[in-house]
Protein backbone atom coordinates (compact mmCIF):
# COMPACT_ATOMS: atom_id res chain seq x y z
CA UNK A 1 0.00 0.00 0.00
CA UNK A 2 1.38 3.35 -0.87
CA UNK A 3 2.19 6.10 1.88
CA UNK A 4 -0.73 8.17 2.54
CA UNK A 5 0.26 11.20 4.14
CA UNK A 6 -1.83 12.60 6.81
CA UNK A 7 -2.38 16.49 7.23
CA UNK A 8 -1.46 17.90 10.37
CA UNK A 9 -4.54 20.26 10.62
CA UNK A 10 -7.40 17.32 9.69
CA UNK A 11 -11.30 18.08 9.64
CA UNK A 12 -13.95 15.59 10.35
CA UNK A 13 -14.66 15.45 6.60
CA UNK A 14 -10.89 14.75 6.02
CA UNK A 15 -10.72 12.26 8.60
CA UNK A 16 -13.89 10.02 6.98
CA UNK A 17 -12.40 10.63 3.25
CA UNK A 18 -9.08 9.14 4.84
CA UNK A 19 -10.66 6.46 6.26
CA UNK A 20 -12.92 5.94 3.13
CA UNK A 21 -9.60 5.65 1.35
CA UNK A 22 -8.00 2.80 3.72
CA UNK A 23 -11.29 0.68 3.71
CA UNK A 24 -11.26 0.77 -0.41
CA UNK A 25 -7.71 -0.33 -0.21
CA UNK A 26 -8.27 -3.37 2.28
CA UNK A 27 -11.72 -4.45 0.07
CA UNK A 28 -9.10 -4.40 -2.66
CA UNK A 29 -6.45 -7.25 -0.67
CA UNK A 30 -4.20 -4.54 -0.55
CA UNK A 31 -2.11 -5.34 3.05
CA UNK A 32 -1.50 -2.22 5.44
CA UNK A 33 2.44 -1.78 6.24
CA UNK A 34 4.02 0.21 8.68
CA UNK A 35 4.53 3.70 6.89
CA UNK A 36 0.90 3.51 5.79
CA UNK A 37 -1.80 6.19 7.11
CA UNK A 38 -4.25 3.99 9.24
CA UNK A 39 -7.36 5.26 11.51
CA UNK A 40 -6.55 5.73 15.17
CA UNK A 41 -8.77 2.68 15.90
CA UNK A 42 -7.50 0.85 13.42
CA UNK A 43 -3.68 0.80 14.99
CA UNK A 44 -5.11 0.11 18.44
CA UNK A 45 -7.07 -2.84 17.46
CA UNK A 46 -3.64 -4.51 15.74
CA UNK A 47 -2.04 -3.54 18.88
CA UNK A 48 -4.02 -5.30 20.84
CA UNK A 49 -4.31 -8.69 19.09
CA UNK A 50 -0.40 -8.91 17.98
CA UNK A 51 0.29 -8.60 21.49
CA UNK A 52 -1.96 -10.79 22.84
CA UNK A 53 -1.02 -13.38 20.87
CA UNK A 54 2.48 -12.48 21.82
CA UNK A 55 1.60 -13.26 25.09
CA UNK A 56 0.03 -16.17 24.38
CA UNK A 57 3.35 -17.51 22.69
CA UNK A 58 4.81 -16.14 26.19
CA UNK A 59 3.26 -17.74 28.80
CA UNK A 60 2.61 -20.66 26.68
CA UNK A 61 6.10 -22.15 27.80
CA UNK A 62 5.25 -22.27 31.18
CA UNK A 63 3.01 -25.23 31.27
CA UNK A 64 6.02 -27.40 29.21
CA UNK A 65 8.62 -25.73 30.53
CA UNK A 66 7.36 -27.78 33.69
CA UNK A 67 8.24 -30.63 31.98
CA UNK A 68 11.91 -30.44 30.61
CA UNK A 69 13.76 -32.03 33.60
CA UNK A 70 10.48 -35.33 33.88
CA UNK A 71 10.82 -35.90 29.75
CA UNK A 72 10.84 -39.88 29.83
CA UNK A 73 13.72 -40.02 27.58
CA UNK A 74 17.02 -37.43 26.58
CA UNK A 75 15.03 -38.02 22.82
CA UNK A 76 11.90 -36.27 24.46
CA UNK A 77 13.80 -34.06 26.61
CA UNK A 78 15.83 -32.46 23.35
CA UNK A 79 12.48 -32.30 21.55
CA UNK A 80 10.52 -30.80 24.08
CA UNK A 81 13.15 -27.64 24.56
CA UNK A 82 13.52 -26.78 20.70
CA UNK A 83 9.47 -26.71 21.07
CA UNK A 84 9.75 -23.86 24.36
CA UNK A 85 12.53 -22.58 21.99
CA UNK A 86 10.32 -21.82 19.07
CA UNK A 87 7.39 -20.53 21.48
CA UNK A 88 10.15 -17.90 22.54
CA UNK A 89 10.94 -17.22 18.89
CA UNK A 90 7.62 -17.22 17.87
CA UNK A 91 6.94 -14.45 21.28
CA UNK A 92 9.57 -12.05 19.53
CA UNK A 93 8.39 -12.26 16.23
CA UNK A 94 5.00 -10.85 17.29
CA UNK A 95 6.24 -8.15 19.68
CA UNK A 96 8.51 -6.83 17.07
CA UNK A 97 4.97 -6.85 14.71
CA UNK A 98 4.03 -5.30 17.07
CA UNK A 99 6.17 -2.49 17.47
CA UNK A 100 6.07 -1.41 14.59
CA UNK A 101 2.33 -0.36 15.48
CA UNK A 102 4.33 2.60 16.99
CA UNK A 103 4.18 0.97 20.83
CA UNK A 104 6.91 -0.96 22.93
CA UNK A 105 8.07 -4.20 24.05
CA UNK A 106 8.17 -2.70 27.77
CA UNK A 107 4.70 -0.97 27.28
CA UNK A 108 3.15 -4.40 26.15
CA UNK A 109 5.24 -6.69 29.15
CA UNK A 110 3.96 -3.80 31.61
CA UNK A 111 0.27 -4.41 30.40
CA UNK A 112 1.13 -8.20 30.73
CA UNK A 113 2.36 -8.41 34.01
CA UNK A 114 -0.45 -5.72 35.53
CA UNK A 115 -3.18 -7.99 34.43
CA UNK A 116 -4.18 -5.43 32.01
CA UNK A 117 -3.58 -7.44 28.88
CA UNK A 118 -4.35 -10.91 28.12
CA UNK A 119 -3.36 -14.41 26.62
CA UNK A 120 -4.99 -17.15 25.40
CA UNK A 121 -7.30 -19.06 28.26
CA UNK A 122 -5.77 -22.34 27.86
CA UNK A 123 -2.50 -21.73 29.29
CA UNK A 124 -4.14 -21.24 32.68
CA UNK A 125 -4.35 -25.33 33.16
CA UNK A 126 -1.79 -27.60 34.94
CA UNK A 127 0.28 -30.27 32.77
CA UNK A 128 -0.15 -32.99 35.43
CA UNK A 129 1.45 -35.88 33.31
CA UNK A 130 3.73 -36.29 30.47
CA UNK A 131 0.60 -37.16 28.13
CA UNK A 132 -0.37 -33.71 28.80
CA UNK A 133 2.43 -32.48 26.90
CA UNK A 134 1.61 -34.69 23.95
CA UNK A 135 -1.73 -33.06 24.35
CA UNK A 136 -1.23 -29.72 24.32
CA UNK A 137 1.02 -30.45 20.79
CA UNK A 138 -1.84 -32.58 19.24
CA UNK A 139 -4.48 -30.21 20.48
CA UNK A 140 -3.58 -26.95 21.39
CA UNK A 141 -1.33 -26.85 18.93
CA UNK A 142 -3.56 -28.28 16.20
CA UNK A 143 -6.23 -25.56 17.00
CA UNK A 144 -3.62 -23.26 16.77
CA UNK A 145 -2.72 -23.53 13.47
CA UNK A 146 -6.39 -24.15 12.32
CA UNK A 147 -6.96 -20.69 13.84
CA UNK A 148 -3.18 -19.04 12.63
CA UNK A 149 -3.75 -20.25 8.78
CA UNK A 150 -5.94 -17.55 8.38
CA UNK A 151 -3.69 -14.97 9.87
CA UNK A 152 -1.54 -15.65 6.79
CA UNK A 153 -3.99 -13.53 4.87
CA UNK A 154 -4.65 -11.09 7.72
CA UNK A 155 -4.48 -7.12 7.03
CA UNK A 156 -1.68 -6.45 8.31
CA UNK A 157 1.76 -7.18 6.65
CA UNK A 158 4.22 -7.30 9.16
CA UNK A 159 1.97 -9.83 11.17
CA UNK A 160 0.61 -11.82 8.22
CA UNK A 161 4.37 -12.46 7.27
CA UNK A 162 5.48 -13.60 11.20
CA UNK A 163 2.47 -16.40 11.04
CA UNK A 164 3.91 -17.60 7.91
CA UNK A 165 7.12 -18.54 9.30
CA UNK A 166 5.25 -19.30 13.00
CA UNK A 167 2.42 -21.71 11.12
CA UNK A 168 5.33 -24.00 9.58
CA UNK A 169 7.04 -24.01 12.96
CA UNK A 170 3.60 -25.01 14.91
CA UNK A 171 2.69 -27.90 12.09
CA UNK A 172 5.93 -29.32 13.48
CA UNK A 173 4.64 -29.13 17.08
CA UNK A 174 1.67 -30.26 16.54
CA UNK A 175 3.38 -33.88 14.59
CA UNK A 176 5.50 -34.03 17.44
CA UNK A 177 2.53 -34.18 19.88
CA UNK A 178 0.62 -36.36 18.15
CA UNK A 179 3.85 -39.06 17.77
CA UNK A 180 3.80 -38.64 21.50
CA UNK A 181 -0.08 -39.56 21.99
CA UNK A 182 0.23 -42.02 19.76
CA UNK A 183 3.14 -43.61 21.44
CA UNK A 184 1.10 -43.71 24.99
CA UNK A 185 -2.22 -45.00 23.09
CA UNK A 186 -0.77 -47.76 21.30
CA UNK A 187 1.53 -48.73 24.38
CA UNK A 188 0.79 -50.33 27.98
CA UNK A 189 -2.80 -50.11 29.28
CA UNK A 190 -1.63 -47.61 31.92
CA UNK A 191 -0.02 -44.98 28.95
CA UNK A 192 -3.13 -45.72 26.91
CA UNK A 193 -5.33 -44.54 30.24
CA UNK A 194 -3.03 -41.32 30.85
CA UNK A 195 -3.74 -40.87 26.62
CA UNK A 196 -7.28 -40.80 27.86
CA UNK A 197 -7.23 -38.58 30.92
CA UNK A 198 -5.19 -36.32 29.18
CA UNK A 199 -7.86 -35.54 26.21
CA UNK A 200 -10.33 -35.90 28.70
CA UNK A 201 -9.19 -32.84 30.16
CA UNK A 202 -7.77 -30.51 27.03
CA UNK A 203 -10.76 -31.49 25.31
CA UNK A 204 -13.59 -28.92 26.11
CA UNK A 205 -10.34 -25.76 27.07
CA UNK A 206 -9.03 -26.61 23.21
CA UNK A 207 -12.53 -25.81 21.79
CA UNK A 208 -12.83 -22.58 23.75
CA UNK A 209 -9.57 -21.49 22.10
CA UNK A 210 -11.59 -20.13 19.35
CA UNK A 211 -13.43 -17.53 21.38
CA UNK A 212 -16.66 -16.81 21.68
CA UNK A 213 -19.58 -17.60 19.74
CA UNK A 214 -19.05 -13.99 16.68
CA UNK A 215 -22.47 -12.98 18.09
CA UNK A 216 -21.04 -12.55 21.26
CA UNK A 217 -17.80 -10.94 20.55
CA UNK A 218 -17.35 -7.76 20.25
CA UNK A 219 -14.52 -7.51 17.79
CA UNK A 220 -15.64 -9.98 15.58
CA UNK A 221 -17.79 -7.41 13.22
CA UNK A 222 -15.08 -4.93 12.92
CA UNK A 223 -12.21 -7.71 12.36
CA UNK A 224 -13.93 -8.87 9.21
CA UNK A 225 -14.09 -5.20 8.09
CA UNK A 226 -10.64 -5.05 8.16
CA UNK A 227 -9.66 -8.30 6.84
CA UNK A 228 -8.08 -8.71 10.10
CA UNK A 229 -10.36 -12.07 10.68
CA UNK A 230 -11.55 -14.31 7.83
CA UNK A 231 -13.40 -16.78 9.19
CA UNK A 232 -16.00 -16.97 12.08
CA UNK A 233 -14.94 -18.64 15.34
CA UNK A 234 -17.57 -21.15 15.15
CA UNK A 235 -16.52 -21.71 11.80
CA UNK A 236 -12.71 -22.65 12.95
CA UNK A 237 -13.74 -24.92 15.97
CA UNK A 238 -16.06 -26.95 13.42
CA UNK A 239 -13.15 -27.33 11.20
CA UNK A 240 -10.93 -28.40 13.94
CA UNK A 241 -13.73 -30.95 15.73
CA UNK A 242 -13.82 -32.36 12.00
CA UNK A 243 -10.19 -32.45 11.74
CA UNK A 244 -9.47 -33.89 15.08
CA UNK A 245 -12.30 -36.63 15.35
CA UNK A 246 -10.74 -39.05 13.02
CA UNK A 247 -8.06 -38.33 14.68
CA UNK A 248 -8.98 -39.55 17.97
CA UNK A 249 -10.43 -42.82 16.22
CA UNK A 250 -7.12 -43.62 15.02
CA UNK A 251 -5.50 -43.74 18.43
CA UNK A 252 -8.38 -45.81 20.17
CA UNK A 253 -9.19 -42.66 22.09
CA UNK A 254 -12.81 -41.07 23.28
CA UNK A 255 -13.47 -37.66 23.23
CA UNK A 256 -15.00 -36.67 26.39
CA UNK A 257 -18.80 -35.20 24.57
CA UNK A 258 -21.96 -37.70 24.47
CA UNK A 259 -23.23 -35.28 22.28
CA UNK A 260 -20.88 -35.82 19.74
CA UNK A 261 -22.17 -37.91 16.32
CA UNK A 262 -21.51 -37.78 12.31
CA UNK A 263 -23.90 -35.31 10.77
CA UNK A 264 -24.59 -37.09 7.33
CA UNK A 265 -26.37 -33.80 5.86
CA UNK A 266 -23.95 -31.73 6.90
CA UNK A 267 -21.23 -33.93 6.57
CA UNK A 268 -19.39 -32.19 10.03
CA UNK A 269 -19.52 -33.82 13.42
CA UNK A 270 -22.45 -32.25 15.66
CA UNK A 271 -20.55 -31.75 19.23
CA UNK A 272 -22.26 -30.45 22.67
CA UNK A 273 -22.02 -27.73 23.81
CA UNK A 274 -19.20 -25.37 25.55
CA UNK A 275 -18.95 -24.42 28.94
CA UNK A 276 -19.02 -20.34 28.37
CA UNK A 277 -19.12 -19.77 32.14
CA UNK A 278 -15.91 -21.78 32.76
CA UNK A 279 -14.35 -19.53 29.55
CA UNK A 280 -15.03 -16.41 31.25
CA UNK A 281 -14.23 -17.41 34.41
CA UNK A 282 -10.49 -18.26 33.12
CA UNK A 283 -10.11 -15.18 30.81
CA UNK A 284 -11.15 -13.09 33.80
CA UNK A 285 -8.59 -14.12 36.43
CA UNK A 286 -9.96 -17.32 38.30
CA UNK A 287 -8.51 -20.10 36.20
CA UNK A 288 -6.05 -22.75 38.06
CA UNK A 289 -3.17 -21.52 36.99
CA UNK A 290 -4.00 -18.03 35.97
CA UNK A 291 -2.11 -16.36 39.38
CA UNK A 292 0.81 -18.85 38.92
CA UNK A 293 1.69 -18.12 35.25
CA UNK A 294 1.69 -14.44 35.75
CA UNK A 295 3.89 -14.51 38.84
CA UNK A 296 6.23 -16.82 37.08
CA UNK A 297 6.33 -14.25 33.91
CA UNK A 298 6.95 -11.15 36.72
CA UNK A 299 9.65 -12.64 38.48
CA UNK A 300 11.39 -13.87 35.52
CA UNK A 301 11.47 -10.39 33.92
CA UNK A 302 12.29 -9.05 37.32
CA UNK A 303 15.39 -11.50 37.67
CA UNK A 304 16.78 -11.29 33.97
CA UNK A 305 16.65 -7.20 34.19
CA UNK A 306 20.15 -7.64 34.75
CA UNK A 307 21.08 -9.42 31.30
CA UNK A 308 18.63 -7.01 29.69
CA UNK A 309 21.08 -3.43 31.27
CA UNK A 310 24.21 -6.11 30.43
CA UNK A 311 23.33 -6.45 26.69
CA UNK A 312 22.05 -3.00 26.37
CA UNK A 313 25.67 -2.12 28.02
CA UNK A 314 27.97 -4.19 25.42
CA UNK A 315 26.15 -2.87 22.67
CA UNK A 316 26.76 0.51 23.22
CA UNK A 317 30.36 -0.10 23.89
CA UNK A 318 30.13 -1.69 20.37
CA UNK A 319 28.36 1.83 18.98
CA UNK A 320 30.52 3.62 20.45
CA UNK A 321 34.05 1.59 19.21
CA UNK A 322 32.16 1.55 15.69
CA UNK A 323 32.04 5.66 16.10
CA UNK A 324 35.73 6.39 17.03
CA UNK A 325 36.67 3.58 14.24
Amino acid sequence: MAEVEKPELVTATDEAALEATFQARLDTETRVEPRDWMPEKYRKFMIRQISQHAHSEYVGMLPEGNWITRAPTLRRKAALLAKIQDEAGHAAYLYSAAETLGTSRDQMLEDLHSGKAKYSSIFNYPTLTWADIGTIGWLVDGAAIVNQVALCRTSYGPYARAMVRICKEESFHQRQGFEIITTLAHGAPEQKAMAQDALNRWWWPALMMFGPHDADSPNSEIAFKWKVKRQSNDDLRQRFVDMTIPQADYLGLTVPDPDLKWNGETGQYDFGAIDWEEFWRVVKGDGLCNRDRLDARRSAHEEGAWVREAALAHAGKKRAAKSAA
